[in-house]
């Protein structure tokens, strides 16, 4: 395969046995834990607990909750790990991995049927390849990249853990249910039916009591109660939305749904379940991605091959930064040293390297058919609340 690579960029540069050999690939257990509180890991500096938080969940910065994601601050969890991009291609049921580096593919490994997405465990010692329609998770050790035995686990489209990491939060598009697991065994510990079709992303309040998940198929938002699992509001957006990837600003007053259909992203007050606005960027509004500052959104406009940059500050849109040629970012996530955003080309079968500091294309690289949930690891922060990389 031939990787087009810019020249700017070259100046600088289920049963006991399946999940026991699951785990052999996952190296030794550790506590929970170490992912926030062993010697040197990265604390916010004005870490507090603001009232009605989640029990067990780590404290945080209540003026930044991205306050531990800074550049190269990564936890001694996963300090020595080696970093490369692991793609899930969809269509090819494999993963391409990348050493970011080069820009070069170095192998591409079979897993189950239908991945989407690759996600970093809360822990931060384990990256789960969500197999969809194999209805798996296949275990990847980030220590060593090598790849485990799957793990049975129904309709398993996208995948999250809670801030006080308990429950792995598998969303199950098809039949239409929240599963809450064990996060490592994954073991049904509890399900919730949701009133909705596609459920697919989310994130979380500050205090982690409640997180807000969007449904593509039909439109709604939903808002649940982290602790008794239970749907407390739903919200229905225009007729017609496809409401996509949910984030919540580092000061925890706004959240932003990307909606596809639309071409922007809603703005809503979580604590009241309610629009505040709109903001377009882009055809095919998708993926949302925090600077490594806090300072930007950058949201990926798959249908018009853009990516759209977003101030917390002002709440409008600063640039606009196109991808040469045919082009579709979906999904992805930011360097550890914030310098480059990686997205999948999800109908281009290819995967892009993107400059944060003006936008301009570093790479190019082929991978397999439907590239979507991409995954760059490892990545700052003290543990992860899932997806493609959501760290606090």
């Amino acid at each position: 395969m031939r990787i087009f690579v810019h020249r700017r960029s070259l100046i600088g540069a289920g049963t006991a046995t399946v999940l026991a050999l699951a785990c052999a690939a996952c190296g030794p257990a550790r506590n929970d834990a170490d992912a926030v509180k062993r010697p040197g890991a990265a604390q916010p500096a004005h870490a507090t607990m603001a009232a009605g938080a989640l029990p067990g969940m780590p404290q945080y910065d209540t003026n930044d909750l991205y306050a531990a994601d800074r550049p190269d601050q990564l936890s001694p969890v996963v300090k020595n790990d080696p970093t490369y991009v692991y793609v899930p291609n969809s269509n090819s049921d494999s993963v391409t991995v990348i050493d970011p580096a080069t820009y070069k593919v170095l192998r591409t490994v079979p897993v189950g049927v239908n991945p989407q997405h690759v996600v970093p465990s809360w822990d931060l010692k384990t990256l789960w390849v969500n197999n969809d329609k194999g209805n798996s998770l296949t275990p990847i050790d980030p220590a060593t990249g090598k790849f485990g035995a799957a793990v049975p686990v129904d309709d398993p489209y996208n995948l999250y853990f809670t801030p006080d990491g308990k429950s792995a939060m598998v969303m199950s598009e098809a039949e239409h249910k929240i599963f809450f697991r064990d996060p490592h065994t994954m073991a049904v510990q509890d399900v919730l039916d949701v009133p909705c079709a596609g459920v697919n992303h989310a994130d979380f309040s500050p205090n982690g009591s409640y997180f807000i998940v969007s449904c593509e198929f039909d439109g709604q938002l939903l808002k649940v109660d982290t602790g008794t699992h239970k749907i407390t509001a739903t919200l229905r957006l225009k007729a017609g939305a496809m409401p996509q990837d949910v984030k919540i600003s580092p000061n925890g007053s706004v959240w932003y749904v990307a909606d596809m259909q639309s071409n922007g992203v809603w703005t809503l007050d979580g604590d009241r379940f309610a629009v505040t606005g709109f903001i377009p960027t882009g055809k095919g509004a998708h993926g949302l991605y925090v600077s490594r500052d806090s300072k930007d959104l950058y949201i990926t406009n798959r249908g018009e091959g853009s990516i759209s940059v977003l101030g917390f500050a002002t709440n409008t849109v600063s640039a606009l930064w196109r991808i040469p040629g045919s082009a579709s970012p979906d999904m992805g996530g930011i360097s550890a040293d914030g310098k480059v955003l990686w997205l999948a080309g999800r109908y281009n079968a290819e995967v892009y390297a993107i400059s944060t500091q003006d936008g301009h294309l570093l790479a190019r690289i082929p991978v397999g058919s439907g590239p979507h949930g991409l995954c760059i690891y490892p990545q700052p922060g003290r543990y992860s609340l899932g997806h493609t990389g959501v760290f606090r």
